[in-house]
């Protein structure tokens, strides 16, 4: 992605009053969903030009990658924003486990029963 490339995405992208844009992690050969992180605009253009992804700490207020401390990377093989460009999509390559609690994803641990839906 050339540098106007990214200008044009971040442009694009829109942001909460925040200051934040929700980035769903998937795999991206079995399109699992992996995680939900945010992003501002400087960590949007970190995961687009250097192949791994970057989120924003909302609670320490600092950028971290996945993986620097625990080896469990993410790395990056597609991104799409969505219809409204307020929500981000970004397959990766999970390397280890996307979970904090070592789960293999951050929606192992709590599974729903909800009533479900019929199809006509």
């Amino acid at each position: 992605m050339t540098a106007t490339d990214v200008d044009a995405v971040l442009d694009r992208a829109r942001f909460a009053s925040d200051g934040l844009l929700p980035a769903i992690i998937q795999q991206h050969d079995s399109k699992e969903v992996l995680m939900l992180g945010y992003m501002n605009r400087e960590a949007l253009r970190r995961t687009l030009t250097e192949g791994r992804v970057t989120f924003w700490s909302r609670s320490r207020s600092e950028f971290w990658r996945k993986g620097d401390t625990s080896g469990h990377a993410q790395y990056v093989r597609g991104a799409a924003l969505d219809c409204d460009a307020d929500t981000l999509l970004v397959q990766v390559d999970q390397v280890g486990v996307a979970c904090h609690t070592g789960t293999r994803t951050c929606f192992d641990a709590d599974a729903l029963d909800p009533v479900t839906g019929e199809t006509r």
